[in-house]
């Protein structure tokens, strides 16, 4: 399991809290680099044959490419509601500045084209909701399919209210089935808050189980600044314990068709007909946490 779950600041270098690629995730497609910034200060990053995705978790940012130059709002915190987001493509270099204290995501992903260097408001984020009863969590769509323009990356963020579950009923995309499936690494990262003014260290909890082809175990007490690493298999249950909201960031990238299919655990897809009948939760219905 211990391959698989990278705690905070396991992985830093060079400047980064979280600093996963490729190679040190001992896959092929997808990474994760997270920062956190003073005022005025810079991150520099050269793309390579990667794809990348700057997305403010806290604070303000510039992103500078060459000549080209955007500013990215952010937000006070990843609760607070969706953020501006910045693509760079790859073969170049960019630099991260904060206007005041900042963190800043940057999911990355392999690529083969280059797509313009460009800025996605808040305001064209697309803010589903999903599941109902515990089940219900928020999805802000700000680098999938259909809302981004991109070679390879899929990303998008997760909210998951205390006590609901998400990524469930329980899903794998590991294999390349056309219509049905696509095969895509995945990385989470967390961050996690109380949901009551308290001093508290919040916890949450990842599942990831394999096939009797592919064997993985993973169940991980997860905190902010943790990251698990998909590589295959059943992931979820996400789980929000009482007391505690959950926010996650995935990335994923694989070697076919750009599509987000998934395929349920057939023992628990069932779950999907239950909402049906169940209210959502009033928490996200009501515009919380937006």
């Amino acid at each position: 399991m211990s391959s698989w779950v990278r705690p905070a600041n396991s992985t830093a270098r060079n400047g980064f809290e979280v600093a996963i690629g490729p190679r040190e995730a001992g896959w092929d497609h997808t990474g994760m680099y997270v920062a956190s910034l003073a005022a005025g200060e810079s991150r520099q990053v050269a793309t390579g044959d990667f794809e990348w995705l700057v997305v403010p978790l806290s604070g303000s940012v510039r992103v500078d490419c060459g000549e080209l130059s955007v500013v990215l709002d952010g937000r006070k915190d990843v609760f607070s509601g969706p953020t501006d987001v910045a693509y760079v493509p790859l073969g170049v270099s960019f630099t991260v500045t904060s206007s005041g204290d900042a963190r800043v995501a940057l999911p990355h992903a392999s690529a083969s084209t280059a797509f313009p260097f460009r800025r996605i408001g808040a305001e064209q984020v697309q803010v589903e909701l999903r599941g109902a009863g515990h089940a219900t969590r928020l999805v802000r769509n700000f680098g999938t399919p259909g809302v981004l323009d991109a070679d390879s990356i899929i990303a998008c963020e997760v909210l998951t209210p205390a006590g609901n579950w998400s990524s469930y009923p329980p899903h794998k995309h590991d294999e390349q089935r056309p219509g049905q499936e696509s095969a895509l690494e995945e990385i989470y990262y967390f961050e996690l808050q109380a949901d009551a003014e308290v001093n508290a260290s919040p916890i949450g909890y990842q599942r990831v189980y394999g096939t009797a082809d592919r064997p993985i175990d993973v169940l991980a007490e997860v905190r902010t600044g943790d990251v698990v690493l998909v590589p295959h298999g059943w992931h979820g249950p996400a789980m929000a314990p009482p007391g505690y909201d959950m926010y996650y960031l995935n990335v994923m990238a694989g070697p076919g068709r750009r599509e987000w299919l998934i395929c349920d655990d057939p023992d628990h897809a069932w779950v999907r007909q239950t909402w049906a009948t169940q209210p959502i939760d009033p928490r996200l219905a009501e515009g919380a946490h937006r």
